[in-house]
């Protein structure tokens, strides 16, 4: 063997190895505010850690309001992309504040290298506290927001006036979900999803690699891949296609990178939780409130089965299910009045079942 050869066989490994490496390490988040970073634009708090929270207040003023609602945004969106606001116009005499916040990482809120299910209650309540929501306050989380929401029943029951968790994410991984109920809905998903959803839960060092590599497809709701929405839900985009709205939610959303936003929501969601979602007790025992969970039918984000034994196996939770919903219920006519009216005045809706 020659001395070139030798030297290849040493050589060309560690090249690879080196390229790999480097492939796998994010880069650096543009912080809101520094030299290279977005503007800032928002109003925001200070956190006690030092990171600073975007927020926006909507509806009545909060010194005026009947109620005071904290809204967690889904994966991909922020606190400016859709404000309930705007489509509760017809409750405007209840007296409804809504305050929506940027998570870690979004929009102009700083991200938190030690982001955790856990740690987004925590930075909830802070904002709370700081906006003067008073003593106990509402909140409602979609999709993967709803993970901050269980984290708040968990942590900060006391703080709580009622909660609504809209099509919420379900975590495979939970240990008191049954393997064959978690192996089925698992099934349901597109192969490139079940490959993103392992990686972020077994290999979460790979998963700026994995999310930004050009080999295999990645995840299908980033590519726009219509295999993955309902027959409700495509009705739905459709009506808002010709507008700017879906393409300024992303730029926004993402502007201070998108491994700080889009796939720490994965590790997030999909890692190992500090707590376990179906041990939280009750945190209205007196029944001085409630706690809501909406899903869709024909949901293909989060399965539905999965979110019927949730409930099952918490028979306080108000559980309602819409028949021919996708994972986008929030945006179905008339929806968000029901969940208002369903959450604040205690009204049935003709949906639930």
């Amino acid at each position: 063997m020659s001395i070139l050869t030798k030297l290849a066989l040493v050589v060309v490994p560690v090249v690879f190895l080196g390229w790999f490496y480097r492939s796998t390490r994010p880069p650096p988040p543009k912080i809101c505010g520094s030299p290279k970073g977005p503007p800032i634009t928002s109003k925001r708090i200070r956190l006690r850690d030092g990171r600073y929270l975007a927020y926006r207040e909507d509806g009545i003023p909060k010194e005026e309001a009947t109620y005071r609602i904290v809204c967690v945004h889904a994966f991909g969106d922020y606190k400016d992309s859709r404000s309930l606001a705007s489509d509760s116009k017809d409750l405007a005499e209840l007296g409804i504040c809504f305050v929506s916040f940027d998570r870690a990482g979004y929009g102009e809120s700083d991200p938190n290298p030690n982001r955790s299910v856990t740690s987004e209650a925590f930075d909830l309540e802070q904002l709370a506290d700081e906006l003067g929501l008073g003593a106990r306050f509402y909140v409602i989380g979609t999709s993967m927001g709803g993970c901050t929401v269980w984290a708040c029943l968990k942590y900060i029951p006391h703080r709580l006036a009622g909660a609504a968790l809209i099509v919420p994410v379900v975590n495979y991984w939970w240990p008191s979900l049954p393997a064959s109920l978690a192996k089925e809905g698992f099934r349901k998903h597109l192969v490139q999803d079940r490959w993103t959803l392992r990686v972020a839960h077994y290999t979460p060092s790979l998963l700026y690699w994995w999310m930004t590599q050009k080999w295999f497809p990645s995840l299908a709701a980033l590519e726009g891949n219509p295999a993955i929405l309902s027959r409700k839900d495509k009705e739905i985009l459709g009506k808002i296609a010709n507008s700017q709205e879906k393409e300024q939610t992303e730029d926004k959303a993402t502007q201070q990178g998108v491994f700080e936003s889009l796939h720490r929501d994965l590790l997030t969601g999909f890692g190992k939780w500090d707590f376990e979602p179906m041990d939280v007790e009750n945190p209205f025992p007196e029944m001085e409130g409630s706690v809501h969970v909406w899903q869709g039918c024909e949901d293909r984000f989060v399965p539905v089965e999965l979110q019927r034994y949730v409930a099952k196996k918490l028979p306080w939770i108000k559980y309602h299910e819409i028949p021919d919903g996708g994972h986008l219920v929030l945006l179905m006519e008339g929806m968000v009045e029901k969940i208002l009216r369903a959450l604040l005045l205690g009204e049935e809706s003709s949906v639930t079942s």
